[in-house]
Formats: C-alpha cells, structure tokens, sequence
C-alpha cells in the first residue's frame, strides 16, 4: 500500500499516565494543579489535545478519584489555553493473579469494577475524547492482565456514545483493531471512528515497523489515526506516523526522556515533535481545527 503522508497533523499529549513512573522522574505531574499546570503548558507548546490520568497526589500512585478528575478538568477549563481535553476510561479492568498453581484468589492490585463505574468520571465531566482500551492483554508484568471483555467494551461504548463523548480506540495489538471495527459495525460506536494505534507495549505489538504498517493498512480509511512509540523510540514514530498518513502522541505516559541523560518535561516533548513535523514539510494543527475534523463540541461539565 503506498504511503500518503499527513501534511495537517495533530499532536495529543499524554501527560501522566498510569505507571509507576512518578518517582522515576521529577516532572511526571502527581497532583490535580500539577497535571493540570502539564496540560497547560503542553498546549502552549503545540499539543491540541491532551490525555489525562490522575494520581495521587502525596504518593503519585494512579488513582481513579472523581475528586481528582473534576479538579483536573477544572483546571484546564477554566485556563486561558484552549485544548481538546481527553480523558483515560482505560483505569478498573486490571487483575493480578496468584502463582501459577493457584491462580486464586486474585492478588492484591487487583482493581475491576463495573462499566458504568469506569464511566462514571467521563459522565461527571465530559470531556470532548475518551478513551476505550479495545482489548484483553498480558501487559508488561508477568501476572498482569489488562482485562476489557467483548461485553464490557460494549456497555461502556455504548454508554460513551450516548453521553455524546467520542471514544479514541486504543489498539495495543491486531485484534484489537479487529474488534473496534466490530464495534462500528455492531452501532456501538459511531463511524468514523477514532483510534490510536500503541506501538511497544509489552506484551501487545511490537514496535517495529512492519507491525505498525500492518495496523496502518488495518484502519479504515475514513477514520482518524494517531500512533505513538514507547520510550527511545517515541520521537521516530511521530515521523512515523506522520508518513503513514497519520497523527502523533507524546507525553510522559509513554516516554521520560528528551535526550540520553536528560529528563523531559510534556511541553519540551512536544516542541521536539512539532520541530519534527515541521521539518517534514506538515503543519501542526490546533485544537479549533482538531474539533471540526472529529465532530466535536466542546462542553463544560454539569453542575
């Protein structure tokens, strides 16, 4: 399949994510200000849209807090930068099993609640993108799974389009992608879809460049793509994506590092992505422009 390259890009920045990543660096935002404030400055740099998780704020640990959410949410609204706000959904599907001879019961860290649990928050402060993790994996840890059934993509999809919050797809390998167009096709989410193709992740697909292009020629061709690399390979893949005809992701969810020995902040990511884009000849485009590509409305939250 030939490449089209994309010549308007749109960069999300994922701001904090949910690993234990908050003590490995001392710009990974822990507090609602914090991500807030990261949020902020990333949009000043370039980003049109930002990704958030909350944490804790005295420990950094990911925290599903409703609490948190509003604050951070709040926060950004009520700034004077305008940005596409996205929200995590992808928290409350994880278990941890015993030893492999007794599997039973499941390990403390196990945290699985219900859908409308795990939309609680997206229904609280409407954001503009939410995300829907389209799949069970092992994931990185040897007893981990991320656990998103057939049945609970489901509901929380269908919940997510009915409160008018378009769902971002998170494809972490093949078959995810195959069941997000399931989705389409099935009218639990609305066409054309939007999908952010996760490159890297253990154990989900490799982030070499056949895998990638085989998701690539996988997505429909009326739907809206991002793809992000984690780690040294962050910033190839934005030149990667952009060549494939699609958008970019970074942020210190995936990546904490500007330089060999040099720990990044948000902002200074996606300046180094907006250099890399430009340089290819593309244009950055902002949070206006990113709206009217994906039909979307911005809203502040309910009362």
């Amino acid at each position: 399949m030939p490449l089209t390259m994309n010549r308007e890009v749109f960069i999300t920045c994922a701001v904090t994510g949910s690993g234990g990543t908050q003590d490995r660096s001392p710009h990974v935002p822990r507090s609602p200000e914090q991500i807030a404030d990261s949020a902020i400055e990333a949009a000043r740099a370039g980003a049109a849209v930002v990704h958030c998780h909350v944490r804790d704020p005295k420990t950094g640990v990911p925290s599903r807090d409703l609490a948190l959410y509003r604050e951070v949410t709040d926060r950004i609204r009520e700034s004077d930068v305008d940005v596409v706000l996205n929200l995590t959904a992808g928290m409350g599907g994880d278990i941890i099993f015993g030893p492999t001879e007794h599997p039973f019961p499941v390990q403390e860290g196990t945290d699985m609640i219900g859908a409308a649990e795990r939309v609680e928050h997206i229904k609280q402060c409407l954001p503009e993108i939410c995300t829907l993790d389209c799949g069970t994996m092992n994931f990185a840890e040897a007893d981990y799974v991320m656990t998103n059934t057939p049945g609970m993509l489901t509901a929380m999809g269908r919940m997510m389009t009915h409160l008018g919050v378009k769902p971002e797809i998170e494809a972490f390998d093949t078959g995810h992608l195959w069941y997000a167009k399931q989705l389409v096709k099935d009218g639990v989410l609305e066409s054309p879809a939007l999908v952010q193709l996760c490159m890297g992740v253990p154990w989900g697909a490799p982030d070499d460049l056949n895998t990638f292009m085989a998701m690539v020629n996988n997505v429909p061709d009326d739907w809206t793509f991002s793809a992000f690399g984690l780690g040294r390979n962050q910033m190839a893949y934005v030149a990667a994506a952009v060549l494939a005809g699609g958008n970019v992701r970074v942020g210190l969810e995936d990546n904490l590092w500007l330089d060999k020995g040099v720990l990044a902040t948000n902002a200074q990511l996606v300046e180094r992505a907006v250099g890399i884009i430009e340089g290819m000849g593309a244009r950055v485009i902002g949070p206006e422009a990113v709206r009217e590509k994906l039909g979307l409305v911005k809203r502040a939250r309910p009362v």
